[in-house]
């Protein structure tokens, strides 16, 4: 693997921030299954090079980094957000909530780190990163927590509905996916706001009614 560098805790850390908690998510873009965000806080000066976004590590090396980031950080919160609350709230409210109630459990946090996710509300002061968890060693292993944590949540819904195939797709709206839910119907943790889902749940509503019209 290439040599990875972390300039934006490097260049914290040096003008004296101490505290500084890196925020991702995993799941927003999926039509079945929670969303996950995690927060993580380094000690000064932590280095790790294989520490980089989630998306482009094997699961192999994700799964081995969560031990790591677990015992080696200062701090960690995992924090799962039920699919009604994604249905109420919005993805991206859902997703900026979880983010400031994670901040508002540290009262020494001094700096706040986000993959391209504003936080208006909070009261020190953060970063709104772009491609963040290829920047920032913290972001990063947020992304990786979260991506760990839900992956194995989909696979335990994967052996609740084997049919869905929730271990290959991870709830993504697959041309597989779409045809089991076509096929098998609506679950409980499908994002029933999310427009496949809500497309199909019209399908069926309009072929209900029609049958009932003969």
């Amino acid at each position: 693997m290439k040599k990875i560098n972390h300039p934006l805790e490097e260049i914290l850390w040096q003008q004296g921030y101490c505290h500084i908690i890196g925020l991702d998510e995993a799941g927003r873009g999926p039509i079945a299954g929670p969303l996950v965000v995690a927060g993580v806080i380094f000690p000064p000066n932590y280095k790790n090079d294989s520490i980089y976004d989630s998306k482009q590590l094997s699961e192999k090396q994700r799964n081995q980094l969560f031990k790591d980031i677990i015992s080696e950080s200062l701090g960690y919160v995992i924090k799962i957000v039920p699919v009604n609350i994604i249905d109420e709230k919005n993805i991206y409210r859902a997703t900026q909530l979880a983010m400031e109630e994670i901040c508002n459990q540290y009262a020494d946090v001094d700096y706040i780190l986000t993959d391209a996710m504003p936080l208006p509300t909070v009261k020190v002061a953060y970063e709104s990163v772009i491609k963040g968890d290829q920047k920032s060693i913290s972001i990063a292993a947020a992304s990786i927590l979260a991506k760990v944590v839900r992956d194995h949540m989909m696979y335990g819904y994967d052996l609740l509905y084997p049919e869905y195939g929730f271990a290959k797709h991870k709830g993504y709206p697959t041309k597989f996916h779409i045809q089991m839910l076509e096929k098998k119907g609506i679950l409980d943790i499908h994002r029933k706001s999310y427009r496949p889902v809500a497309l199909q749940s019209q399908m069926r509503m309009d072929l209900f009614e029609n049958e009932a019209e003969k």
